[in-house]
């Protein structure tokens, strides 16, 4: 299991050039999300109006299927003011759009719960649109319509300084409730996990394969089978 330092590492290059706040907020995300067991990799930051007309064209006078209805100067992204994310895979090199997967087994789908993180720390999610929704992407518009950026509007300081508090209050939130840990299996650290309200979470796979056992999942009973080596078939 990748550490949080490799996961943001892997984000830091499409963080670059967001605005100040959204780039705190993107950042608690991959913070938050992987407090969750659920590592996500930011695929899309700022970019640029050619880079956006390049998309648009996309489907129209270019090969491909058609990924957006903005052109330049018509999206969040064009002003730093947007992320597009990807669920990271446990290889570390890979990414999924598996809206349904539950890689953490909670039984919630990992997406919904990286949405829900965004949501608290102050996102809009691209899924509650009426038309076109774009399930990968959040932004923040602190209040400004497109039109008004490409006026050349900014986001004004007391619509940040909400964005900022919100996370603050949340972080304090989250120190009372609870808290990331190290688990080690015979003094070898094996994954880290979140300690709430006495209760410490892990991803179970790290545990069980640590300590020898095989881990399945099965999709009819939706359940987490843990098998040790003593039992032949068995599980505990």
């Amino acid at each position: 299991m990748l550490t949080l330092t490799q996961v943001l590492n892997k984000s830091a290059a499409r963080l670059s050039g967001l605005h100040p706040a959204v780039l705190a907020a993107a950042t608690a995300l991959i913070e938050r999300s992987y407090a969750c067991g659920v590592p996500i990799l930011i695929t899309q930051g700022l970019r640029t109006i050619a880079e956006q007309d390049a998309l648009y064209a996309q489907g129209r006078t270019k090969a491909g299927a058609v990924v957006t209805n903005a052109r330049g100067g018509y999206s969040y992204h064009n002003y730093g003011l947007a992320v597009d994310f990807a669920l990271l895979l446990p290889n570390g090199s890979s990414v999924s759009w598996d809206m349904n997967r539950d890689g953490d087994y909670d039984g919630t789908a990992d997406w919904l719960e990286v949405v829900q993180q965004a949501k608290a720390i102050g996102f809009e999610w691209g899924g509650d649109w009426t038309s076109f929704k774009d399930y990968p992407h959040f932004q923040m518009s602190f209040g400004l319509r497109l039109a008004d950026l490409r006026t050349g509007k900014k986001p004004a300081a007391a619509a940040v300084e909400v964005v900022y508090q919100r996370m603050k209050q949340k972080e304090e939130q989250a120190v009372k409730g609870q808290m990331n840990v190290a688990v080690k299996v015979n003094g070898k650290k094996i994954a880290d996990g979140c300690l709430a309200n006495g209760v410490t979470h892990v991803p179970v796979r790290s545990v069980a394969e640590a300590l020898g056992a095989r881990v399945v999942y099965n999709f009819a009973t939706q359940t987490v089978e843990i098998t040790t080596a003593d039992q032949k078939g068995g599980s505990v």
